[in-house]
């Protein structure tokens, strides 16, 4: 069967007619053929931890730069907010519309092509083959929640159809989400725990479809949480039901892609801050700063300290000198150091702000805050750190304050290798307060980017609807700019 590559935006080629006695001539030779549905979601699953890993300016390291956890040693241009210059908004949309979905919607078409494997029953087969394309939606409902946080109102209904439509129309974020959860019940509803999936290709999950199962229920709370401001109605029911699904609460249940130790599957921080031989980066006062007035035991982990012992990060925005500053630990430049996309931490956070909420959630948000904290210092091998941790005033629930602002607080420090889920919860919670620095290019207009602008290639292939669209945000299409679930 020959795969077919879905974009969803084509640029208009002039076709040029040639003549040849090669009766081949007309065959597209780079074309892949009987591509496997394993290897298809494989390549999808890396394609994406890819993006929202990688450091590299040319890639994800807006997402690093954003919640302000690394800084500049010589080229600050993307720490300023300068997306435009190498294409970031393209290179994000293209990533996740072509390659990630457009693998996702390839292996779909395969599935239904594959033969049982000999002494296995048609009634097993049929389960498996239904419990793959359960996981390949799952996979792609997170790949649009992402593009929605990305950009805002974006091609939905009309995407991913290259034979019939490649200048889709866009629609509202909210009405996505909407969708999405539906998408989900689905998916949930066609999983069979009892049975099999994928034997190769899941390198999340290894096919394991009870964990699936977490993973898309825990899916369904992410969405629900980044509701709550805006459809408090749809936020509860949709927590509240992913909750009594089961979802991800230990770390023994983290979706974590597995680096490999060589290329070309080693990780991209590896590949951008080892293997490359530069030092582009050091850890950014902004998170450094924060970790030392707590005296954060997570530091050891995260940065590596100066010949003082003192940990100390470079000024955000502008140059500074790698050699005084404190660097990204070996222990996340490690080749195979894993990435990953849900975890235990992050579902906590989701369900402390949930019963902050009132929701129905099991327990206290007092629990949840101490259970996330708890999570993010046994990931990181000091778990018997953290009960003293959370009894310091300025980190118990339980002190005065604003139990938002801990959370919000917590999640941003937890979330030092998630860049792009920090900038998410830093916009849905405003906390920690990050400025923009005082030299940030004028097309941020003074403020920590919201979202990611159009690419340029939708303005110029895909013009009519890319003009509806921007009209379509409060503000246009600025850097400024919010989706529709950021209200503040």
């Amino acid at each position: 069967m020959k795969k077919i590559i879905y974009s969803i935006a084509i640029l208009s080629l002039i076709m040029t007619s040639c003549v040849s006695d090669d009766l081949t001539f007309n065959e597209n030779k780079d074309a892949a053929y009987e591509v496997p549905a394993a290897t298809l979601f494989a390549n999808s699953q890396k394609a994406l931890t890819d993006q929202l890993t990688s450091p590299s300016v040319n890639e994800g390291a807006i997402f690093r730069y954003f919640p302000q956890y690394l800084a500049a040693t010589q080229y600050t241009t993307e720490s300023r907010y300068r997306v435009s210059s190498r294409s970031i908004p393209d290179r994000h949309w293209r990533i996740l519309y072509a390659t990630v979905l457009g693998g996702l919607e390839s292996a779909k078409e395969v599935i239904p092509t594959e033969v049982a494997p000999t002494g296995v029953s048609d009634s097993q087969f049929q389960s498996e083959q239904k419990n793959k394309l359960a996981i390949i939606e799952i996979f792609e409902v997170y790949t649009y929640q992402i593009i929605v946080d990305s950009f805002g109102n974006v091609p939905y209904t009309d995407a991913l159809q290259p034979k019939t439509n490649v200048l889709p129309k866009y629609e509202d974020g909210a009405t996505i989400y909407t969708k999405l959860i539906t998408r989900l019940d689905a998916a949930i509803a066609n999983l069979d725990v009892s049975n099999k999936s994928f034997s190769t290709g899941d390198i999340v999950y290894k096919g394991d479809v009870a964990k699936w199962k977490l993973f898309a229920n825990s899916l369904k709370v992410k969405l629900g949480v980044n509701l709550i401001d805006t459809n408090p109605t749809l936020a509860k029911s949709t927590i509240e039901s992913g909750y009594n699904g089961g979802v991800i609460t230990t770390n023994g249940n983290n979706a974590a892609f597995k680096y490999a130790v060589s290329a070309p599957n080693y990780n991209p921080i590896y590949e951008n801050l080892v293997a490359s031989g530069r030092n582009d980066f050091v850890p950014a006062a902004t998170i450094v700063n924060e970790m030392n007035t707590l005296n954060d035991p997570r530091r050891a982990q995260y940065f590596t300290p100066l010949s003082s012992g003192l940990y100390k990060g470079g000024k955000y925005g502008y140059t500074n000198i790698y050699t005084n500053f404190s660097h990204v630990n070996p222990i996340l430049t490690a080749p195979d150091f894993p990435s990953l996309l849900m975890e235990a931490t992050e579902v906590n956070f989701y369900l402390a702000e949930a019963a902050l909420n009132g929701f129905s959630v099991g327990n206290s948000t007092e629990y949840y805050y101490n259970q996330a904290i708890t999570a993010s210092f046994e990931n990181w091998g000091i778990k018997d750190q953290a009960a003293a941790y959370l009894l310091d005033p300025n980190v118990a629930f339980t002190s005065p304050g604003s139990g938002k602002d801990k959370i919000a607080k917590q999640e941003w420090i937890a979330f030092y290798n998630r860049g792009f889920e920090a900038w998410t919860a830093y916009r849905r919670l405003d906390i920690p307060a990050l400025l923009a620095p005082a030299n940030a290019y004028s097309e941020a207009e003074g403020q920590v980017p919201k979202r990611l602008n159009y690419p340029v290639n939708e303005q110029t292939v895909n013009g009519a609807n890319w003009q509806a669209a921007s009209a379509s945000i409060p503000g246009g299409d600025k850097l400024k700019s919010h989706v529709f679930w950021d209200k503040n």
